[in-house]
C-alpha cells in the first residue's frame, strides 16, 4: 500500500510517546446538540442513536409524515425504535386525600419509523412549515476530514444528541457512522472501524480490545498523518487503549504493538482513498483544452 509506510512511521512515533509518558491531557468530549425543529430530537438518546445509525436526521411514523405534507413511498421498509407505553392512573395525595389523574409508564413496545429520504412531498405548503434543519450541525459533518471517503464507500454520516455515559460514536457494518460529539478523534475512530471492515479484518464481536485498539490508535495515526495532531487527542487515545488492555489483562503498549500491521493497513486504505478522490476532483475534463 502506498501510504502504509507513512502510517507505520507515525504509529511508531506515537507508541514511543506512550512509552515515555510524554502524552498531553485527554480532550473533554464536546457533545453535539442538534437544534432541528423536528420531533425525533425529543426522543430518548437510544432512539436518536438508532435513527442516526439508520442513516437519517429526521424520522417519523407513517401518519406523522402525512401530517406534515409528506408520504412514505410504497415498498419502503422502516426501522424499529422502542416506544414508551403509558396508561392513565389516579393517585391519591396522602396528605390531602385529593385524587389526581396522571400517566404511568408500564413498558415499551416496538414502533416503526421512516426516514425523510423514504418519503415524497405530498403537500409542499404544509411541508414548508415543518422542514427546519440544523444547518450548523450539518456543516460540521461536511467539514470532517475524510468524510468524502466514507460517503464514497456508501456510508451515511449522521449526528445525534450525545450524552455523558452514552456511546460517543458508532459504526454500523457497511451502512453508517453516527457521532454524538464534536471531537474529530471520535469520527476518526469510527472511520477506521469502517476501513478495517472493508479489509475483512473486523471479525470480533462487540467491543473487543483488539478491534477497539485498531480503531483508536488508527484514528490518531490517521489524523497525525495529515497534520491534525491536536484533533488526534493522543491523551484520550492512550487512556482508551489502556482501559481496554487492562480490562483484558494486557499491557497497553504491547497491545498497541500487536495490532500495528492491521491498523496501518486500515489507515493506509483511508489515505489512499482520499488521495484517489482528490486526483479525480482535480483531473481535467475529457475533451477540454488545457
Amino acid at each position: 500500500m502506498q501510504f502504509y509506510g507513512k502510517a507505520e512511521s507515525v504509529a511508531t512515533r506515537i507508541v514511543e510517546q506512550f512509552q515515555s509518558g510524554n502524552i498531553p491531557k485527554a480532550l473533554a468530549p464536546v457533545f453535539i446538540r442538534r437544534n432541528d425543529n423536528i420531533p425525533c430530537r425529543a426522543w430518548s438518546w437510544s432512539n436518536q442513536l438508532l435513527t442516526a445509525l439508520s442513516g437519517y436526521d429526521d424520522a417519523r411514523s407513517y401518519r406523522d409524515w402525512q401530517a406534515v405534507g409528506r408520504q412514505v413511498r410504497k415498498g419502503e421498509h422502516g426501522f424499529t425504535i422502542l416506544e414508551p407505553c403509558r396508561k392513565k392512573i389516579t393517585r391519591t395525595d396522602p396528605d390531602t386525600g385529593e385524587e389526581r389523574d396522571g400517566m404511568a409508564l408500564y413498558g415499551f413496545r416496538a414502533g416503526t419509523r421512516f426516514g425523510l429520504d423514504q418519503t415524497d412531498i405530498a403537500d409542499a405548503d404544509e411541508w414548508a412549515k415543518h422542514s427546519g434543519h440544523d444547518t450548523e450541525a450539518d456543516r460540521f459533518l461536511d467539514a470532517l476530514p475524510f468524510v468524502n471517503v466514507a460517503r464514497h464507500w456508501g456510508l451515511s454520516v449522521k449526528s445525534y444528541n450525545g450524552r455523558k455515559g452514552g456511546a460517543l460514536g458508532q459504526y454500523r457494518h457497511g451502512q453508517s457512522v453516527a457521532i454524538g460529539v464534536e471531537n474529530v478523534s471520535t469520527w476518526a475512530h469510527e472511520l477506521i472501524h469502517a476501513a478495517d471492515d472493508r479489509l475483512g479484518e473486523l471479525k470480533e464481536r462487540g467491543q473487543h480490545w483488539r478491534s477497539e485498539t485498531v480503531a483508536e490508535l488508527g484514528g490518531a495515526v490517521m489524523l497525525c498523518c495529515v497534520g491534525k495532531d491536536h484533533d488526534a487527542d493522543l491523551g484520550g487515545c492512550w487512556e482508551y487503549i489502556q482501559h481496554y488492555a487492562e480490562a483484558n489483562g494486557k499491557d497497553a503498549t504491547s497491545a498497541a504493538m500487536s495490532i500495528l500491521n492491521r491498523m496501518c493497513k486500515a489507515v493506509a486504505l483511508v489515505l489512499e482513498a482520499a488521495d484517489e478522490l482528490a486526483n479525480v476532483d482535480t483531473a481535467p475534463e475529457s475533451g477540454v483544452a488545457a
